[in-house]
């Protein structure tokens, strides 16, 4: 069985795409002191307003500026709930995903009268960036020349987003407001206006996430079809501690294994067992890194003391 191949490589960083996407927004709100773990309710908005807007207008773009504006709106909840009316962040977040759950639902039985699956010819999918001179090569024109603008647009946003956190005075910022909002508030910076900003502008990162997954990878909404991949992103910035490039790494991990688990379903295996495969490498993922926290404790424990 050629178990490893080109097609599944390509597929790897297709499922790596949203997923990453979701995980550096998580990143962002992390550095500010905000606990998002909202992805999942983000990415079936960004997915469903993706659609609606590539049906409307037969536009792919026009479907990802869909996307994008739909987030943000409904990020708008998490950003002034969590820091103008002071609610608890994942109390709001825990809603909002429900939210988006039953929004999105019946939005597609108001909006295109059917429930389930929504597919249509006039559905604009992301196209596939085929770059001629690498195309044929083996292996890599699958991986290179394969990918929507978005899978190559999610790593680029991805060392930027490690830039600006870590090498410029907003990143800065940002980072103090999360570490000591009181420090950074006696230092002139508005605590308040940078977590609003920057929850905002994860959920643009998220809604991105969305419109890969429903534009760039099968052209449908489905109800749920972000299935779990907004939860996988939050261990992968748990994982990452609010690294972005971390939490990349973590993402790799992920997606080979939602890569895997389409693979495994293939060659015949029922999908009620391959579907649980990204799952049990999450959990295993968490599992190791709470051991090594733990057995670091007992050594930094005596370092104190010494």
């Amino acid at each position: 069985m050629d178990f490893i191949s080109a097609f599944m490589v390509n597929s790897t960083v297709q499922a790596i795409t949203p997923i990453l996407l979701a995980a550096l927004a998580g990143c962002l709100c992390g550095r500010v002191g905000v606990f998002n773990i909202a992805m999942e309710g983000q990415l079936l908005i960004g997915a469903f307003c993706a659609v609606a807007g590539s049906h409307y207008t037969g536009s792919a773009a026009l479907g990802v500026a869909a996307a994008l504006v739909g987030t943000v709106v409904f990020s708008l909840i998490l950003a002034y709930g969590a820091t103008v009316f002071r609610g608890d962040a994942v109390v709001i977040c825990i809603g909002m995903n429900l939210l988006a759950a039953g929004l999105t639902a019946y939005l597609l039985r108001q909006l295109f009268g059917v429930s389930g699956v929504f597919s249509d010819p006039n559905i604009a999918e992301l196209a596939k960036i085929r770059i001629s001179s690498i195309q044929s090569i083996p292996w890599l024109g699958w991986i290179v020349s394969r990918q929507t603008v978005l899978t190559y647009l999610c790593w680029a946003l991805t060392a930027i987003v490690a830039y600006v956190l870590f090498r410029t005075p907003v990143g800065l910022r940002m980072r103090g407001v999360g570490e000591d909002p009181e420090a950074a508030q006696s230092m002139g910076v508005d605590v308040r206006r940078y977590r609003v900003v920057t929850v905002l502008v994860a959920g643009a990162l998220t809604g991105l996430g969305g419109a890969q997954l429903s534009l760039g990878t099968v052209g449908i909404f489905s109800e749920g079809m972000s299935a779990g991949r907004g939860w996988i992103a939050v261990v992968a910035v748990m994982l990452g501690r609010d690294n972005p490039l971390l939490a990349a790494l973590a993402c790799v991990l992920f997606g080979i294994a939602d890569a895997l688990s389409v693979k495994l379903q293939s060659q015949g295996l029922p999908n009620q067992l391959t579907d649980i495969v990204p799952y049990v490498v999450t959990l295993a993922a968490l599992v190791v890194s709470y051991r090594r926290k733990r057995d670091r404790r007992p050594a930094s424990a005596e370092a104190a003391a010494a």
